[in-house]
């Protein structure tokens, strides 16, 4: 089981003050990068945005998962950010993006990497779980929701 307490911190979960996708992504970078786990903002910033130059990583259902696994990571760390405005982030729906979960990794953590991502889709995938975030009272609500086991019993799952 992926254990979110250790990636995400209350501190790297903040309202959007971005209007664009690019702002959105410097935002999150600004964030991630207060991690002591990130050893070199410059490099992570250029990362994040080459990455969203090969395909956007707006995956639909109002999400986006910008992600790396950069050397200069020393292990997973993750921030997430709300907009009530939506941002188009060329996603794959063509929908704005109302959550952003910045996921930065260690280039030698592929197998574990992909593990936290299925769980994060999982957890996002859920109509309620995103409504959930989205009306969060606080960042220590947010969290709590991340970190909380997925419960699959709901059938809110989008198709």
């Amino acid at each position: 089981m992926i254990d979110f307490n250790e990636m995400l911190d209350e501190s790297r979960i903040i309202d959007l003050k971005a209007s664009t996708k690019d702002e959105a992504l410097r935002e999150l970078v600004n964030v991630l990068a207060t991690s002591p786990d990130v050893t070199d903002k410059d490099d992570l910033m250029e990362a994040i945005l080459e990455r969203e130059r090969v395909i956007s990583t707006g995956v639909g259902i109002e999400v986006a998962l910008p992600h790396v696994k950069i050397a200069s990571v020393k292990d997973f760390v993750i921030a997430i950010g709300r907009s009530t405005r939506g941002i188009d982030f060329e996603s794959l729906d063509e929908k704005p993006v109302y959550i952003i979960v910045m996921i930065g990794a260690n280039d030698k953590q592929a197998g574990e990497f992909l593990k936290v991502l299925a769980q994060l889709v999982l957890k996002l995938k859920n109509k309620n779980f995103r409504k959930g975030v989205m009306f969060a009272k606080d960042a220590a609500r947010i969290k709590q929701m991340f970190v909380r086991p997925t419960d699959n019993t709901t059938g809110d799952d989008e198709e």
